[in-house]
């Protein structure tokens, strides 16, 4: 439940860490539907401001609307953005499957120069993501960097676990050297070792971001090391 979802975030803050909220799932096509998730997230931002926390909500362009058409995405994310806004809550657009890469990166244009407190995810096994990150690096973007859960056809996308992981490297590599703001979103040890390495040589204003439950102990000894760490808990019955 939504409940759940802000103790959980409570219970993050008190260990140090900040809080990503997304509810599960996606493509919905019923307004009602639509609405009930309009109105959770607007609930979550609230409790934050309320609670105090430093928390952030994490949103998938087809749970709101864009399923339906993009006119009715760009009238819900607008709600949103307003209540963020009031509250001064930062929000992520989640990234979905590569049909909706192009969308998704346009809604985050368009939003992004009205409100700044926004984030994209990127998908380190899509082969266009390197033009994508440079082009959203080039106006300033949050940049949320992920392996990426969809399955994708090999025409687009890396297959094998090495070639994903050679890009997400090169990927937060140019994050480090040119990023502004980025979160490195990945439970995997190599990769956490390289980001600290790159921190040390190129001093950013970056995040870790892990699955609530995943990888406790790292999370404990990476607050102690002083970095950024937040939790992204998913919530719902999907």
């Amino acid at each position: 439940t939504v409940e759940d979802a802000l103790i959980s975030a409570k219970n993050a803050y008190k260990s140090g860490r900040h809080a990503i909220i997304n509810k599960l799932g996606e493509y919905h096509t019923s307004k009602k539907q639509i609405n009930t998730t309009m109105k959770e997230y607007q609930k979550i931002v609230n409790s934050f401001r309320r609670w105090k926390i430093r928390g952030a909500i994490s949103i998938k362009p087809t749970q709101i609307g864009l399923s339906i058409s993009q006119k009715e995405c760009y009238r819900n994310f607008e709600k949103i953005i307003q209540v963020a806004r009031n509250a001064h809550v930062f929000v992520w657009l989640d990234m979905e499957s590569s049909e909706h890469t192009d969308e998704t990166i346009e809604i985050y244009h368009t939003f992004f120069s009205k409100y700044e407190r926004l984030g994209i995810a990127l998908q380190a096994n899509l082969k266009r993501t390197e033009n994508d990150l440079n082009d959203l690096i080039g106006i300033g973007a949050k940049i949320r960097l992920v392996k990426g859960a969809y399955r994708e056809k090999s025409s687009i996308s890396f297959k094998t676990k090495k070639d994903v992981d050679d890009s997400f490297i090169r990927l937060m590599k140019t994050l480090f050297k040119n990023g502004n703001e980025f979160a490195i979103a990945s439970h995997d040890e190599k990769i956490i070792q390289k980001a600290q390495a790159l921190s040390k040589k190129y001093p950013r204003k970056f995040e870790f971001e892990f699955l609530k439950g995943i990888r406790e102990e790292t999370k404990a000894e990476l607050v102690e090391k002083r970095f950024v760490i937040s939790d992204y808990i998913p919530y719902g019955t999907n």
